[in-house]
């Protein structure tokens, strides 16, 4: 028969916690890459930026509580960006987000087998990057760019804006494997509305002066790319000097001097983006996820720019615009 003493110590080990030996904190923190092929000093002063923790936030995401975005300045250069992803792999991260067809492609390369969030893909079936926009396919998934209609709308736009327009010529950065596809959605709208379009591909910045200098009194749309990114300012100094009504895709370029810009919410690409995010965090697989085009876009024009290249803007066309900067 059990005695009093050994009864007590039996009923207080009784009541102890169990130890748990693999037990993780419950707040242990996810960390996720942020590929930019931009160059700056700071993320956290971007709008794109922002509006990505915001959305995350939304979503229960908080940096610096269950998240860690660890964020990487690659800039434009094709072998820098493919060595961050690298690096992100060995970290390592959940996944990696990124912009942009060169720095996606960079980032599937550097990091095989990793999940990839792309933001505004160029054309992310034609370069090889999924099997089809409803079913990935592998490691990547996210947002593209503006379809067909989006891109032949630049050079309607531009027609509206130059009277008797003739010729159209097409910046674009002979690295990046989009071109094609742009280039073909112009093409079609530019050959129902009348004006010859040029193909002028450039491979260094060096290039740049030469090239817009051959679209000398005559319109010039710019393709999104890291590269022309970087070096905005000299592409629309040289754009006014040689008096170039010009075509961009980011709001920025308007903000700094370009003629008009026509294309997708940058904020609607990124905010898409942290829901690509919270599903592959969740468990989802990118070859499962849809990549998503975008539905709306907005029209922003530059009047002085527009006064400055002795340009009177139609009102058809000023009806439409989303944004003006003066």
């Amino acid at each position: 028969m059990m005695n009093r003493k050994a009864f007590m110590t039996m009923l207080a080990a009784a009541l102890l916690p169990a130890p748990q030996l693999h037990a993780q904190p419950v707040d242990k923190a996810v960390r996720i890459g942020l590929l930019a092929s931009s160059t700056g000093p700071n993320p956290s002063g971007t709008a794109n930026y922002q509006n990505l923790l915001a959305a995350l936030r939304d979503l229960g995401w908080v940096d610096g509580k269950n998240l860690i975005v660890e964020t990487r300045f690659a800039g434009p250069n094709p072998q820098r960006l493919r060595e961050v992803a690298v690096e992100f792999k060995a970290v390592p991260v959940a996944l990696i987000v990124t912009a942009g067809t060169t720095a996606i492609r960079a980032a599937r390369d550097g990091a095989p087998g990793l999940p990839i969030v792309m933001i505004n893909a160029g054309d992310p079936v034609g370069a090889g990057l999924v099997a089809s926009l409803a079913r990935p396919g592998g490691d990547l998934t996210g947002t593209s760019a503006a379809g067909e209609e989006a891109l032949g709308k630049q050079v309607e736009l531009l027609a509206a804006a130059v009277p008797q327009l003739k010729r159209v010529s097409v910046l674009m950065n002979s690295a990046n494997p989009a071109n094609g596809f742009f280039f073909d959605a112009m093409q079609l709208r530019a050959h129902k509305l009348g004006p010859q379009l040029e193909r002028i591909e450039v491979g260094s910045p060096g290039e740049l002066d030469g090239a817009i200098a051959r679209a000398r009194g005559g319109t010039l749309v710019v393709l999104g790319d890291p590269m022309f990114g970087a070096h905005r300012g000299r592409i629309i100094e040289l754009t006014l000097r040689h008096r170039v009504a010009s075509m961009f895709g980011a709001r920025i370029f308007a903000a700094e001097g370009g003629l008009m810009v026509y294309n997708s919410s940058d904020v609607w690409h990124w905010r898409k983006a942290a829901g690509f995010i919270d599903r592959i965090l969740k468990g989802a697989k990118p070859a499962e996820l849809p990549v998503e085009q975008p539905t709306q876009f907005e029209l922003i024009v530059n009047l002085k720019t527009a006064r400055t290249l002795g340009l009177t803007l139609p009102p058809s066309l000023l009806q439409r615009v989303d944004e003006v900067i003066r």
